[in-house]
């Protein structure tokens, strides 16, 4: 199931969505203040600086992503930019809540024709000896066989936001390229691991591991998962990796590839600098990961980090059956420090497989299905994910290469 582009209707729709629920989790003075301070943004600065750099701007002199937007991206992607470094984070993980998400899901589906999903999804609590509870997203095509394939999600937002309902549409998407790529029956897991303040390290990766343990369970074969996440999902993944690839690590099993969005590889580092075309902002990014490592000495440990890991061994040892795949925009904050990790695998003599996007932005496969044009624009960085899919795991799988090797 793919659905068309996000609309200014859907947009309205979505708003409205969201205000019963702002009014429900938010302080009315915080909310009313943050509304009172984003007046002069959005009838003065906004409109001034999407028409003067869109229209009174040499091309050539545009930011990279602008030079190729449509005027509805660059709006969204210029209000994305104000709230993720303007707006605070216990109001922004409203907009990514269950709450929010999933009706406006619905409602999209409904737009598009489907009264019922195709595919089947239901939420999964383990059972596992860690508090706070672990929880994630079933998703499969069909629910009473086993998968052939199971792809292991995390999700973005900074540790602060974002949840797997906000990323259903897209992990949807996935699944029925997937399925049209020739799985029988392809399935994920996306894992709804706590937010920071509400929890910090090393909670949220001991929910990652529990749930790489359940997808270890249920698909039987390490060498048919796929490890997948962005932003911090995607740190979150690596740090997983580095766990388990410990000798101390019970029932260790090496997944057979990882595919990796945007990764926040180093999470406080004068690397990480704001950029004119990209939505992050390093201040605040800086701010969520230190929220999230707890104190200032976590931020030199690869397990909090996994940038800071430069141990070759160590990474030789972590690397899935089939290696990696990072998929980033060459314009985004994290860009210089993905480019570093990239090296450091390379020389380590990981396999390593990149698709850096001109002109993109962070976690560009997941904005273009919601923000591009055209179908072929949408699906871009979904369809080049599943074809390596395809071709590492069945490589995976013939050359039998040992989980542990």
């Amino acid at each position: 199931m793919i659905l068309g582009q996000i609309s200014f209707l859907d947009c309205l729709v979505f708003l409205v969505f969201l205000a019963p629920q702002l009014l429900l989790h938010v302080n009315i003075f915080q909310l009313l203040a943050c509304v009172l301070k984003a007046i002069p943004f959005v009838l003065f600065q906004l409109p001034y600086q999407l028409c003067y750099e869109r229209y009174f701007t040499r091309k050539s002199e545009r930011s990279p992503f602008v030079q190729h937007a449509s005027i509805f991206q660059d709006l969204v992607i210029r209000i994305v930019r104000y709230a993720f470094a303007f707006i605070p984070a216990n109001i922004g993980r409203v907009f990514f809540s269950k709450g929010v998400a999933l009706p406006f899901l619905r409602f999209r589906m409904l737009r598009h024709g489907f009264l019922h999903s195709p595919l089947t999804w239901r939420e999964v609590t383990l059972r596992t000896p860690y508090k706070p509870k672990t929880v994630g997203l079933w998703v499969t095509v069909e629910e009473s066989k086993r998968p052939d394939l199971v792809i292991y999600y995390c999700h973005g937002g900074g540790f602060s936001m974002g949840s797997s309902y906000f990323y259903l549409e897209f992990l949807l998407a996935w699944l029925t390229l997937l399925h049209e790529a020739g799985y029988r029956n392809p399935a994920i897991f996306a894992l709804e691991y706590t937010l920071v303040p509400d929890e910090k390290y090393p909670s949220q990766l001991e929910q990652t591991v529990a749930g790489y343990d359940h997808v270890c369970h249920i698909a039987k074969d390490p060498s048919r998962i796929c490890l997948a996440g962005d932003s911090a999902g995607a740190t979150l993944q690596l740090s997983l990796l580095l766990r388990t690839s410990k000798s101390s690590y019970p029932g260790k099993r090496r997944p057979g590839f990882a595919t990796l969005i945007s990764p926040w590889a180093t999470l406080v580092t004068p690397k990480n600098r704001d950029t004119p075309s990209d939505y992050l902002n390093a201040d605040s990014l800086h701010l969520y990961g230190r929220q999230y490592a707890g104190t200032p000495a976590n931020l030199k440990d690869p397990l909090v980090s996994p940038g800071v890991c430069k141990d070759r061994d160590w990474w030789v040892r972590a690397s899935p059956s089939g290696g990696f795949c990072f998929m980033y925009g060459s314009e985004e904050v994290f860009g210089p420090e993905v480019r570093d990790l990239i090296a450091l695998l390379r020389r380590s003599g990981c396999a390593v497989r990149v698709r850096e996007e001109p002109g993109q932005v962070h976690a560009w496969p997941v904005v273009s299905l919601f923000l591009a044009d055209t179908q072929a624009e949408r699906t871009k960085g979904l369809k080049d994910l599943t074809k390596m899919i395809r071709q590492v795991i069945d490589t995976v799988q013939m050359d039998g290469i040992a989980p542990n090797t």
